[in-house]
C-alpha cells in the first residue's frame, strides 16, 4: 500500500454494489470508471488520495484482513464466516439498513417429523446407525455451519462445500439438508425446502468496515464518518 493512498473495497456486481453506489452518490461521492461498471478499478472525482477496488465480496473480507484494503464494504455473514485471525483485524464501522439476510438451516419439506435442530440430531444418528454414513450439508458457509450445529449437539454430519445453486443439492442427491442465506426464504419454498423453527444461524446485513492495520486511521475515520449516512 502506498503511505498516501486509501484503498476502498466496493463489491464488484450485485445489489450489494448497487446499494453501496448509492451511498456514495447520496454524500455527493462520484467514483470514477474508465471502463463503466466493467471496470475493476476506480477512483473518487473528490478525493486524489482514494484507489477504488471492485472485488468479489469474499475478497473484500480477505484483503481487510491482510491489510491491503483500508476500508470495504460486504456482507456481515462473510465477515462472521472468515478465519477468526481475520476477523480480529477487522471493526465493523456501519451496519447498514439492507442487504438484509438470514444464514438458515433448511431441510427437505418432506421430512415432517423434523422440526428443531434437536430433531434434526436424532436423523443424523439414525444415518450413522443404519446407513452407515454421514448427514450430508451443503453450504457456502462451513465455518459457520460447524460450530452452529456443535453448539446445538449435532456432530454426525458430513460438510459438502457448495458451488451454486445450493437449494437445489438435496434433489441432486449431493446432501440431505442445506445451510444457506436467505432475503425472504421464497426461494428455499420454491425448492421444496423449509427452515428449521430453531434453524437461525446468524442474521447479515451489508457493512462499512476497516482494517485495524491501516495506517491512514485519521484520513479514513473522516471517510467513513462521511459514508455512515445512509
Amino acid at each position: 500500500m502506498k503511505k498516501n493512498i486509501i484503498n476502498i473495497g466496493i463489491p464488484s456486481k450485485g445489489r450489494l454494489r448497487k446499494d453501496i453506489l448509492k451511498i456514495f452518490k447520496k454524500n455527493k461521492l462520484n467514483l470514477v470508471s474508465e471502463r463503466g461498471e466493467r471496470d475493476l478499478l476506480g477512483s473518487i472525482k473528490q478525493l486524489k488520495n482514494v484507489k477504488v477496488l471492485y472485488l468479489h465480496a469474499r475478497e473484500i473480507v480477505e484483503r481487510l484482513g491482510d491489510g491491503s484494503l483500508d476500508l470495504g464494504f460486504s456482507g456481515f455473514d462473510l465477515l462472521k464466516e472468515s478465519e477468526v485471525n481475520i476477523q480480529n483485524k477487522i471493526n465493523v464501522s456501519k451496519r447498514y439498513d439492507f442487504g438484509k439476510a438470514t444464514l438458515v438451516v433448511a431441510i427437505p419439506d418432506p421430512w415432517i417429523d423434523v422440526q428443531t435442530v434437536a430433531d434434526l440430531e436424532e436423523i443424523a444418528f439414525d444415518f450413522k446407525d443404519k446407513k452407515k454414513k454421514r448427514l450430508r450439508v451443503a453450504t457456502k458457509y462451513p465455518n459457520l455451519t460447524r460450530e452452529f450445529l456443535f453448539s446445538k449437539g449435532v456432530t454426525q454430519f458430513k460438510l459438502v462445500g457448495s458451488l451454486g445453486a445450493t437449494e437445489a443439492y438435496p434433489f441432486t442427491g449431493s446432501s440431505e439438508i442445506i445451510t444457506d442465506i436467505t432475503s425472504t426464504g421464497e426461494t428455499l419454498k420454491a425448492n421444496n425446502l423449509r427452515i428449521l423453527k430453531d434453524g437461525e444461524i446468524l442474521k447479515s446485513e451489508a457493512c462499512m468496515m476497516i482494517s485495524k492495520s491501516s495506517v491512514k486511521k485519521l484520513e479514513v475515520k473522516k471517510l467513513t464518518k462521511l459514508l455512515s449516512k445512509n
